[in-house]
Formats: structure tokens, C-alpha cells, sequence
């Protein structure tokens, strides 16, 4: 199967336009179609209906796999890549938004006391955080979620990437000052199944993990919030919008909402390190900082 086809095929899928996707591609509309056409044929079945622009079947099963097999293409690339660089004292670190608090800034400054570091940082939506990691994009990521404690989070196969516990702490559910469950010293996420809830899945606890983890259907969302802004999120709690899961320490610092803790199921709130099993000098002495040991690659 050919990866530029496939490259094609998911573009086609995510714009649901052969032309938007030759744009955003820089190929003419007839080479996506060549394109689309020619893996049709290797693999023996049609894959997208042309009007309108959808997956058939095969094309739907298709797109299962594909941007995990892109991924790890480019994983691969980045990994050879890696080998030939020169060292450097500059660090970009990726971080989902409840997984960059005061300890990792904390960390940042231990990290300038062995010399000078030029440190990016970039909070983006968790997905996003381990494209980086494995493209080369970043030095090291931090991911948050939410599992049983000391369990790990339930992450894709990252190849030969180092992932490590950094922190774990209670979750919380942000209600509004006035909601009638928001003077409880702990509240149970089952019972909170029908509620409306906000859909935020690069900030808060997505909501199919809350079905997952609670063995049920609910968790119906009122509004989505698109972005990697807790505040922003706090907000539309705080104007009775609905519901959403944050670490306790992230969600009891927010103006204008009351953190609840989770008492059930017994979960936590879990941040995890990512990086290449090669990492840069800062990122390995930065991975030291965060979780006081030495990393060791696994996968």
C-alpha cells in the first residue's frame, strides 16, 4: 500500500472534497483522483463515493487504520532522522493543557540551573501532544487522563518511545456555584450520567472516556468547547452550560466554578512523559526533574 495514496485518501476523507484536498495537498484535482483511483485498485474495492465525498464501507474500515499507519511513517522518519543531530541546548516541550501546571514549570527553572536553555512551550490537545513527540515536532510531551491509580493510561502503540508517570492526583467535576451538587464533599460520576455536560476534549476529561470508564451510555453534551483553554471551559461551567472533569488541583484554582472530587469509580487523575528513546540532553535532565529517576525506553 503505498503511503503517498493513503496520504491522499485521508485528505479526500477529512475535507469530504477532492479539490479542497488537492489544495491542501499542492496536487491538481485529477492527481487525487489518479490517486484515490489507483489505491482502489491495489487493494480490489471501492473506497469513496464521489457525490457526495464519503467512505464506502472498505473506506470507513480503511480510515481506521490509516492516520495511525501515517503516524507511524513519519515516526520512523523522524527516529532515523534524530541519529544525524547535531546537540543543541534548546528543549520544545509539548503539554496538554491539565498536564502544564506549577510542578512542570517548577521543573523548567531546575532545568536553567545546569546552564542555558532556550525552552519552548506548546499546549496542545493530547493527540496533538504525541504527534509531536513522535515526528520530531517536540523534545518531550506531557499527556493527562484518567485511570484506575498506578494503572497506565490507555495510550496507542508510541513505538520505541519512553513513556513515564509523572504525576497522579484526585478528579473533580466543575459545577456552578449555584448547581444543588455543588456542596458535596464528593459526588459519583454514574449519578451524573444524565446530566448535560460540556464537550471538551483537549482540556477536560473527554466524555467517551467517562462512558468507558463508567460501563454505560450518558454523558450527553449541551455545548462543545474546542481549544486547550481551562478558563475558556470554566467559563461556560460557570454560566451553567454544563458539566466537566478536571485534575482537583486545575479545577479548584478556576474563578466562577466549585470542584467537586470523583469518589467513584476509583480513578485518578494521571499525567504522563513522552519521549524518543534517543531524548536531547535538556529533555533527558527535564524528565529527570519532572519524575526523580532515570528514563527507561519501553514498547
Amino acid at each position: 500500500m503505498d503511503p503517498h495514496l493513503l496520504r491522499t485518501f485521508v485528505a479526500v476523507l477529512d475535507h469530504r472534497s477532492f479539490s479542497t484536498a488537492a489544495s491542501a495537498l499542492g496536487y491538481t484535482q485529477s492527481a487525487v483522483s489518479q490517486h484515490i483511483a489507483a489505491l482502489e485498485a491495489d487493494l480490489g474495492t471501492r473506497l469513496v463515493e464521489r457525490r457526495p465525498v464519503a467512505p464506502t464501507p472498505a473506506g470507513a474500515r480503511l480510515m481506521d487504520h490509516a492516520p495511525a499507519l501515517l503516524l507511524r511513517l513519519d515516526a520512523a522518519r523522524a527516529d532515523i532522522a534524530r541519529l544525524h543531530r547535531a546537540p543543541d541546548a534548546r528543549l520544545t516541550l509539548a503539554c496538554s493543557p491539565a498536564a502544564l501546571g506549577p510542578a512542570v514549570a517548577r521543573a523548567l527553572a531546575g532545568l536553567r540551573t545546569a546552564g542555558p536553555v532556550d525552552v519552548e512551550v506548546r499546549v496542545l490537545g493530547r493527540e496533538s501532544v504525541i504527534e509531536e513527540v513522535l515526528t520530531a515536532g517536540a523534545d518531550l510531551g506531557l499527556v493527562d487522563g484518567v485511570a484506575a491509580p498506578s494503572d497506565p493510561l490507555p495510550l496507542p502503540d508510541l513505538g520505541p518511545t519512553v513513556i513515564l508517570a509523572v504525576a497522579e492526583e484526585p478528579l473533580a467535576v466543575l459545577f456552578h456555584d449555584g448547581h444543588p451538587l455543588a456542596r458535596r464533599r464528593s459526588v459519583r460520576l454514574a449519578d451524573l450520567a444524565q446530566a448535560q455536560w460540556i464537550d471538551a476534549p483537549d482540556t477536560a476529561v473527554p466524555l467517551d472516556r467517562l462512558r468507558a470508564v463508567c460501563n454505560g451510555d450518558g454523558f450527553h453534551p449541551r455545548i462543545r468547547h474546542l481549544g486547550t483553554d481551562p478558563h475558556g471551559l470554566a467559563a461556560l461551567a460557570a454560566a451553567g452550560h454544563g458539566l466537566a472533569a478536571l485534575p482537583l488541583s486545575l479545577a479548584a484554582a478556576l474563578p466562577g466554578v466549585t470542584a467537586v472530587p470523583v469518589r467513584a469509580p476509583r480513578l485518578v487523575h494521571r499525567t504522563e512523559l513522552l519521549h524518543p528513546a534517543d531524548p536531547t540532553a535538556p529533555a533527558r535532565r527535564l524528565a529527570g526533574l519532572l519524575t526523580g529517576r532515570r528514563p527507561n525506553p519501553v514498547g
